[in-house]
C-alpha cells in the first residue's frame, strides 16, 4: 500500500465528529428529506449502514461507527440515518405514513444517493429493533432497487414476530413528550424508562441522551411542530423526535400484528445475506424462541446474546461492538 493512503486513513481513523447529509425522499403529501450522519471514508466503495430504533436517532451510533472506521483502516463509509419524523429529519405531514413501507423506501433513496456518489461494492446494514425490520425488508424483498444487495446484516434485539407485551410497554411512552430543565435530567428520566438497555456508566447514559434532545425554541409552543429556532433560549429542553410516531404504533390491532408478523416472516425466510442477530438475554421484544427459531431458517443467523441486557444493546460496551465488528470483518466465508 502506498504511503499517501497510510497517511489519508490514519486522518479518517481518528474522525471524532461525523458529517451531516440529506436525501430527498418521496411520500404521498409531497416529500421529505432525511437526515444521515456519515463517518470514515465518503470515497469507499464498503458502506454500512445503521439504522436506529423507533424513538432513537442516529448518533446513536458513533462509538459502534468508530470502531468499523478503526477496524477497517478508514476503508468504510458508514451512514447513520435519522429516520424521517426522528433528529435532524423532516417531520411527516401525515402521521399515519410513520411505519415500515415509508422508512425502507427512504432506505432505498439513501442506498442510491450514496451509490451516485460513490459506487458501493460491498454493502453491509445493521438494524436495531424498528432499524432490524426495516432491515428484513431491504434485505428479503428482492424486487427492490439496491445499488447493491445486502452483503451481512445484523438484527438487534427484533425479529419477526414482536412480543406484545413489549409493545405495551413501549406504547404508553412514545409520543408523551416532556420537557426538561436540563440535558441531564433528560437523561435521568430517559433512564427511567430505559434501564432494559443494560449497565452505561452515567458518562456513556449522557453521552447517548445528549442528542435525543433538542432545545424547544425549535418546536412551537405544543411542541407539535419544528420552527426554526429564535435564538431566545428559554432553558428547556424536549425530545426530538415527532410524537405522532406513537399514533401508528398505538393503532395496531393484535389482528395487524399477527399479519404483520407473517409478512415479516416470509421476508426473513428469503434473506440470502450472512446474518447476526444480537439479543439482549433478558429482551420482552425478542423472545429466546423466535431467536431460536430465526437460527433454523432463513439465513440461519448466528445468534449472540448479552447477559443483563434486554431491549436493547447499545454498542456502548466492548463486547457488544466487537461482536459487531468481527462480524462485519471476518473473511472466512467470503
Amino acid at each position: 500500500m502506498r504511503r499517501d493512503n497510510y497517511q489519508h486513513q490514519n486522518k479518517i481513523v481518528s474522525m471524532t465528529e461525523p458529517t451531516l447529509h440529506h436525501v430527498a425522499c418521496d411520500d404521498a403529501q409531497g416529500g421529505h428529506r432525511m437526515a444521515y450522519w456519515q463517518w470514515g471514508d465518503a470515497r469507499s466503495a464498503h458502506v454500512v449502514v445503521c439504522v436506529h430504533g423507533l424513538t432513537r436517532q442516529g448518533r446513536d451510533f458513533d462509538l459502534l461507527a468508530q470502531a468499523i472506521v478503526e477496524r477497517a483502516g478508514g476503508d468504510v463509509r458508514v451512514v447513520c440515518p435519522d429516520v424521517v419524523g426522528r433528529g435532524r429529519s423532516d417531520w411527516l405531514r401525515d402521521p399515519s405514513l410513520y411505519q415500515v413501507p415509508v422508512y425502507a423506501a427512504d432506505m432505498v433513496a439513501l442506498i442510491a444517493q450514496l451509490h451516485r456518489e460513490q459506487p458501493i461494492d460491498t454493502l453491509d446494514y445493521l438494524g436495531t429493533s424498528m432499524g432490524g425490520l426495516i432491515g428484513f425488508v431491504l434485505a428479503g424483498h428482492k424486487e427492490l432497487p439496491l445499488a447493491r444487495p445486502i452483503r451481512r446484516f445484523v438484527a438487534n434485539d427484533v425479529g419477526p414476530t414482536i412480543e406484545p407485551v413489549a409493545l405495551q410497554r413501549i406504547g404508553t411512552y412514545v409520543g408523551r413528550n416532556g420537557s426538561f430543565e436540563s440535558v441531564q435530567a433528560a437523561a435521568d428520566a430517559m433512564w427511567a424508562l430505559s434501564t432494559t438497555f443494560g449497565p452505561h456508566t452515567p458518562a456513556q447514559w449522557l453521552a447517548l441522551s445528549r442528542y435525543m434532545v433538542v432545545p424547544a425554541s425549535q418546536r412551537t409552543a405544543d411542541g407539535s411542530a419544528k420552527v426554526e429556532a429564535s435564538g431566545d433560549e428559554d432553558g428547556r429542553w424536549l425530545l426530538h423526535y415527532d410524537p405522532a410516531i406513537g399514533v401508528a404504533l398505538r393503532a395496531i390491532t393484535p389482528e395487524a400484528a399477527a399479519q404483520g408478523g407473517a409478512i415479516m416472516w416470509s421476508l426473513y425466510d428469503a434473506i440470502t445475506a450472512r446474518t447476526l442477530l444480537t439479543r439482549g438475554a433478558e429482551s420482552d421484544l425478542l423472545s429466546r424462541e423466535t431467536a431460536l427459531a430465526m437460527t433454523q431458517r432463513g439465513p440461519h443467523a448466528t445468534l449472540v446474546e448479552f447477559e443483563g441486557v434486554g431491549h436493547a444493546p447499545t454498542f456502548v460496551d466492548p463486547a457488544q461492538i466487537a461482536a459487531v465488528t468481527n462480524f462485519l470483518f471476518d473473511r472466512s466465508s467470503d
